[in-house]
């Protein structure tokens, strides 16, 4: 089984990214995140997420408040960065506070400034096939990688395993967006090792530590392992026991260090679309 890591696939995005820049006439593109509260592992990716902008040379500032904050100050500050002409995009980290409405961030928030694929025209734009929205960068980070692989998805049989809006929808629509014929399992599925062996691409989101092991893949089948869990040893783990999998699959991502290291540089991507979108270039 070949491994499939993510810093080649982020690498390629860049260079992409660079390529595009070359001529690059206004200001940078700006990259607003939101985070609210301590919580590491928003903190984790927010970290990432500003390196990458550092790297490929785009302008990022970070907006932090208290986990206590009250909805209408919340509401206030989300407001004026969204409407701020300087910002080109917005990278909000979910989930946020229970006692904040993140519905009316959804309904707020700008389309086009909307890179993680929050908005309901963003969704909607990514059921309809419509190019022009944005997809969560997790989702597309999935596509990325098997395009780097050159895994033709045409007529493919793909089954993905988890069915919420920041991943295993918008991603069982971009397979379908290429021609691959998807199967949306969950843990309530039956036989969802039966299914899952049948698939000749596998992605993993179900956020279940280690449950798919030998018995849900097939002969030859590419294995994406978009979960992120802590073990009972307190190691970060993906939704695949690779080791199991190795002996049948053909290809595989790791975790850490596949899927998720190529979604900021993804969010990279979508902040360039965005500014030229606004007409900054």
């Amino acid at each position: 089984m070949n491994i499939l890591k993510g810093l080649p696939v982020a690498n390629a995005i860049n260079e992409q990214i660079a390529q595009e820049m070359k001529d690059w006439k206004g200001a940078s593109p700006h990259l607003a995140i939101i985070r609210v509260g301590e919580k590491q592992d928003d903190i984790a990716y927010e970290r990432g997420a500003v390196k990458k902008m550092e790297k490929v040379g785009f302008a990022c500032t970070t907006y932090v408040l208290p986990a206590d904050v009250d909805n209408d100050t919340f509401l206030q500050k989300f407001d004026e960065i969204n409407e701020s002409r300087d910002i080109d995009g917005i990278l909000l980290l979910r989930p946020l506070p229970r006692h904040l409405d993140e519905k009316a961030v959804e309904s707020r928030i700008a389309p086009g400034k909307d890179l993680d694929g929050m908005s309901p025209i963003n969704q909607a734009k990514v059921y309809a096939g419509d190019e022009s929205g944005f997809a969560p960068c997790t989702a597309e980070a999935v596509i990325e990688m098997l395009d780097y692989a050159d895994v033709d998805l045409k007529g493919k049989r793909a089954v993905v395993i988890g069915r919420s809006l920041v991943i295993g929808k918008p991603v069982a629509m971009l397979l379908l967006k290429k021609n691959a014929t998807v199967t949306v399992c969950h843990t309530k599925t039956e036989d969802l090792p039966g299914i899952c062996r049948n698939a000749q691409v596998l992605v993993a989101a179900a956020g279940a530590a280690k449950m798919v092991g030998a018995d849900y893949v097939g002969r030859d089948a590419v294995v994406i392992d978009v979960g992120i869990n802590v073990d009972e040893e307190g190691n970060l783990c993906g939704d695949v026991k690779l080791d199991e999998v190795a002996e049948t699959a053909a290809l595989a991502t790791p975790v850490p260090g596949g899927v998720g290291s190529v979604t900021t540089s993804v969010l990279a991507k979508h902040l360039l679309r965005a500014a030229k979108m606004s007409g900054k270039c």
